[in-house]
């Protein structure tokens, strides 16, 4: 069965937009007068990453000028990639807006995924690029529009482990390291093997803080890793995955040997 994300966008003035852009409206930048957006964050500026059961919130902060001050009304919409994305999630809520100065206020909403929710989007491929549409008012009436004021990423949450063996071993012996990369998958709100990615063997000495790569490999197309090491010292082996676009970075608790 299919899972479906539910994208939940809180917003104070969302029904009003909605209501007059259409919910696959794909509105121009507009405005008036002389009010600006400043800056706009999504997650503190890192990826939305979402796994298979947990709703996971993000906070999205505009932050705007006018000469005559920011007024309480902020629209804060997003949507994924087009063609399969254009329709805007949204839900009404609240956002609230701070002043930074009498002409600066920065304004505060949330984006909400779930990966079990209520409505349909197309699966695996709501792991791209996003962006936010937001609409800000001013005091005197003035107002600015933007489509794509940001972007960031949604990423499929991944796991990664090791086992190094046998244990204890001795020393010039040889360690086979097994382990698995793997990743949300929303069709099925299951994990799956991340096939034919780069994934470094990595060594901590003991008394060390510090890994060490040993070698590079690939994952099976199951996501299995296999390798093997001469044990040497006592330590601990890990893999550790750089990460792609769709999927964030990861490492695995290290696995320690001894080595007699």
């Amino acid at each position: 069965m299919r899972a479906a994300m539910r994208f939940a966008v809180l917003g104070t003035s969302v029904a009003l937009v909605a209501g007059a852009t259409g919910a696959t409206a794909r509105a121009e930048d507009g405005g008036s007068g002389n009010i600006t957006i400043d800056k706009v964050v999504v997650n503190g500026g890192k990826p939305v990453v979402v796994g298979t059961t947990n709703v996971v919130s993000a906070k999205v902060s505009v932050t705007a000028s006018d000469d005559s001050g920011i007024d309480e009304t902020t629209y804060i919409s997003a949507y994924g990639p087009t063609p399969n994305y254009d329709q805007i999630w949204y839900d009404d809520g609240e956002i609230t807006c701070v002043k930074v100065s009498t002409t600066t206020s920065t304004c505060t909403g949330t984006l909400t995924f779930d990966p079990q929710g209520g409505s349909a989007i197309n699966g695996n491929n709501a792991a791209a690029t996003w962006r936010i549409r937001t609409l800000v008012s001013a005091i005197d009436f003035d107002y600015i529009h933007r489509d794509a004021a940001t972007t960031f990423q949604v990423q499929r949450y991944s796991k990664l482990t090791v086992n190094a063996s046998p244990e204890p071993v001795t020393k010039g012996r040889t360690i086979t390291v097994t382990g698995k990369l793997s990743r949300a998958n929303w069709d099925d709100n299951l994990y799956h093997g991340y096939a034919n990615q780069s994934v470094k063997l990595q060594f901590r000495k003991k008394g060390s803080s510090t890994y060490t790569t040993v070698k590079t490999i690939k994952s099976s197309s199951t996501g299995t890793l296999r390798t093997t090491v001469t044990a040497s010292a006592d330590g601990y082996f890990r893999y550790s995955f750089a990460g792609t676009s769709t999927t964030p970075a990861v490492s695995a608790a290290g696995d320690f040997v001894d080595v007699q």
